[in-house]
């Protein structure tokens, strides 16, 4: 049982290892979006941006609704978003440790 999780994970963050992925995420964090809406958004071709949604609705970390001829994607998930909350502010907690020893190596290196 453990394995499968462990399995899990690094299937859900391998879906997550891309960064237009995470960039319709983010985006899907403010509310549902249409293809041509993310495609504007990201700033790429809507076959790019269809590839990418459709490895993310494979892993079950996007769903759609459909209205008429409009398919629009939303977060399966509300946790997704916090999830990338914490992954900023990891992020940023590197940064500021290093920036900390940037800092330091320099000032040790002054004669």
């Amino acid at each position: 049982m453990n394995r499968e999780i462990q399995e899990f994970k690094a299937d859900f963050f391998k879906a997550l290892s891309h960064p237009l992925r995470i960039n319709i995420l983010e985006i899907l964090c403010d509310g549902d979006k249409n293809v041509n809406e993310l495609q504007s958004l990201c700033g790429v071709g809507g076959a790019v941006i269809s590839q990418q949604l459709a490895i993310l609705r494979n892993k079950n970390i996007v769903k759609t609704r459909k209205d008429g001829t409009r398919v629009s994607y939303s977060l399966q998930d509300p946790m997704i978003q916090e999830l990338l909350v914490i992954a900023r502010q990891i992020f940023n907690n590197h940064l500021v440790n290093t920036i900390s020893k940037f800092d330091r190596l320099q000032m040790e290196s002054k004669p």
